[in-house]
Formats: C-alpha cells, sequence, structure tokens
C-alpha cells in the first residue's frame, strides 16, 4: 500500500471550501470566543467535524462538506455559515470576515492553548505570534497524482489576479499599510509560506514535503502553507490565496473560478501540454503589485514583454472558460476600497459592523 498520499487522488472536479473568520463581541471587536464555540458547546450538526479555532482564540475555520459541483458548494457554504453564525449568536458572539480585522491588535488578543498551536509559536516564534491573518481556502478534487501536481505548478501564474480580486485588509494593527491585502505580506512572515517554485512532478513534490517533516521544519505535511498545494491527503489541488470575505457572493466567485482553472487545467494536462516556463521572480513580482495595489494592479505578462491591466486579464478569463461571477468581482469596489471609504466616511464601529456575517 502506498503512503504517499497519491491514492487519495480520485475525484475530479469534486469542490470544497474553507473560510477563517473572526469572533466579535457586540461591538464588533475581536473576542477570544473560540474555546466556548469549539469546545465548550456541541456545536450544530453541519459544523461537527467541520468547526475549529485558530492560532488566536479570536480566529475560527470552517469547512464545507465535499461537494460535487458549484451549485451544491453554495448551498453548504450558505448553510455552514448560517449555522455558524447561529451557534456564536447563542453564545453571546458574532462573526466576521475580512483578510485582517481592522480593530485587531494582535499584542492583546489570546493565542489557542491547542498543542499543535503552542508547538508552531515555540518553533516560529515572532512571526507566528503575530500570525492573525483570516484566509479562503478552495480545494478541487483532481484524478491523479501527477496531474494533481502538474496542475498546481500551472496554477501560479493565475494566482496574483486572484488576490487582487480578493484584497480585502488595508489595515494591520491599527495601521493604515498603504497595501490591499496586508494579510499576504503578514502571512508570508511564516517560513513554508508565500508563492512556491515548480516541483516539476508528484515525486518532487512528495520527497520534499517528506523531508520537511523528517528534518521538524514541519510537523506534519498541513504546515506546507504555499499559496498552491497538491494536498496529498485530500487528494486536490488547493488555491490558498485569497483574503476572507464577509460576503458569500465574493468567495463564489472565486471558488467558481478556481474551479473552472482546475477542470481547465486538467484537460490540457490530458492532452499532453507542456509546462508554462515562468520565472519565479516574475511571480513574484506580480504578486506584489496585487497585494499593493488590488483592483489597480496591472500585471507583467509571462514574457515580461508587456503589462495587462486586472480588467483585462477577468475579460479575457470570463471568455476563455464561461465564467460569471469574476466579472462581477472586477467591476464592483474592492474590499480594501469599501474599508477605507466606510473608515473614512463613518468611522471603525461602522467599518466593524460591515464586516459581520
Amino acid at each position: 500500500m502506498t503512503t504517499d498520499g497519491a491514492e487519495n487522488f480520485t475525484r475530479m472536479g469534486t469542490l470544497g471550501i474553507e473560510e477563517e473568520f473572526y469572533v466579535v463581541d457586540d461591538r464588533g471587536r475581536p473576542t477570544s470566543g473560540t474555546d466556548e464555540l469549539v469546545y465548550g458547546s456541541e456545536p450544530p450538526e453541519l459544523l461537527a467535524g467541520r468547526l475549529d479555532h485558530e492560532l488566536f482564540k479570536c480566529v475560527i475555520e470552517t469547512q464545507t462538506p465535499v461537494c460535487a459541483d458549484l451549485a451544491a458548494a453554495r448551498d453548504r457554504l450558505l448553510a455552514v455559515r448560517e449555522a455558524l453564525v447561529e451557534h456564536a449568536a447563542a453564545h453571546g458572539y458574532a462573526i466576521a470576515a475580512a483578510g485582517l480585522h481592522p480593530a485587531a491588535r494582535w499584542r492583546e488578543l489570546e493565542h489557542a492553548e491547542k498543542p499543535r498551536y503552542r508547538a508552531q509559536l515555540d518553533r516560529i516564534q515572532y512571526p507566528q505570534h503575530r500570525n492573525m491573518t483570516a484566509g479562503l481556502h478552495v480545494h478541487v478534487g483532481v484524478d491523479g497524482a501527477e496531474k494533481a501536481a502538474w496542475i498546481a505548478d500551472e496554477l501560479r501564474r493565475f494566482l496574483p489576479p486572484i488576490l487582487a480580486l480578493s484584497a480585502n485588509s488595508p489595515y494591520w494593527n491599527g495601521f493604515e499599510t498603504g497595501l490591499a491585502s496586508a494579510r499576504a505580506t503578514i502571512f508570508e512572515g511564516l517560513p513554508h509560506t508565500g508563492m512556491p517554485t515548480a516541483f516539476g512532478s508528484f515525486e518532487s513534490y512528495v520527497r520534499f514535503e517528506r523531508a520537511m517533516v523528517e528534518h521538524g521544519s514541519i510537523a506534519d505535511r498541513g504546515e506546507l502553507w504555499y499559496d498552491v498545494r497538491p494536498h496529498t491527503e485530500h487528494g486536490t489541488v488547493e488555491v490558498r490565496t485569497p483574503d476572507a470575505q464577509a460576503d458569500p457572493e465574493r468567495v463564489l466567485a472565486l471558488a467558481e473560478y478556481v474551479h473552472a482553472l482546475v477542470c481547465d487545467l486538467a484537460e490540457r494536462y490530458a492532452d499532453g501540454e507542456s509546462s508554462s516556463a515562468v520565472r519565479w521572480e516574475l511571480l513574484g513580482e506580480n504578486k506584489w503589485r496585487a497585494l499593493r495595489h488590488g483592483h489597480a494592479a496591472a500585471f507583467v505578462d509571462p514574457d515580461g514583454g508587456g503589462t495587462t491591466p486586472l480588467p483585462a486579464f477577468v475579460e479575457r478569463e470570463c471568455d476563455r472558460l464561461d465564467v460569471e461571477g469574476l466579472d462581477r468581482l472586477a467591476v464592483a469596489e474592492s474590499g480594501a476600497a469599501r474599508q477605507r471609504r466606510l473608515l473614512a466616511a463613518n468611522g471603525l464601529d461602522a467599518l466593524c459592523e460591515s464586516l459581520r456575517l
């Protein structure tokens, strides 16, 4: 029996969505509520086994079940969110979403007691101590380990526009960062994060994953937190790029696009398409443009010969993949711009209220 996870890649096109949220008090400020919500009570049936806290006691994570298609994912996502909001309200809390909470000051909030997180704090130190980020993770099932590794490598060039469309975290620790997604740069302070290099094969990825565990760099394979990875436990390609979103329609638009990308790349792999040759440095430059400028970003083309503004990229992708939600994201006010507008016009209380589910 194999033990590298290759046997888990059996389903093509399934969809799963993980969301990280902030537990907030009646003023919309992050508060330590996950002990009660995760450990101190029985969660609703839909959340059983799909609810956990993150590093801080104010950050909670939900997961949809594995969904056959986008329509099922919509139903499950909305149901999971509703169950979480009701569960939190029953214990005197509310739920909010953004890549970073604008009112959160990490030094004033409690870390979780879970041994896994305590071990990470001890191993990583300062970068993990301040890691009060919240992201959106989209899993798409792939029926073949080698195919999944190829798709993950190819997906990298699409990740900067995905980040730009999701950018929803201009404030960090009470500071206006000047960035559209400060979450992206805060999170990259951790090891094993950011834009990965092309692994080239599933064997190469698994060899690296195994070496990181054997040499004590990570406790388990779940601690490779790259922007995209073949998930060897779930049998999926996982995109971890986007900021968390309060609006479920934004989540579903991003999930629709990731799903369409993975399925399109799976067909290209079956047709024998060669791997792309895009420099890691260019991918890093485009990610910087995304986190700095959000919707106003223009991306350096793979050949370095020009740039493509985000609206032109979105128009091309909508036509190419027949997706709809991406265009609605691109023409709408970005999350970062909305946060800035609300804070300037109505103050922090109104901004915090706007992030509640």
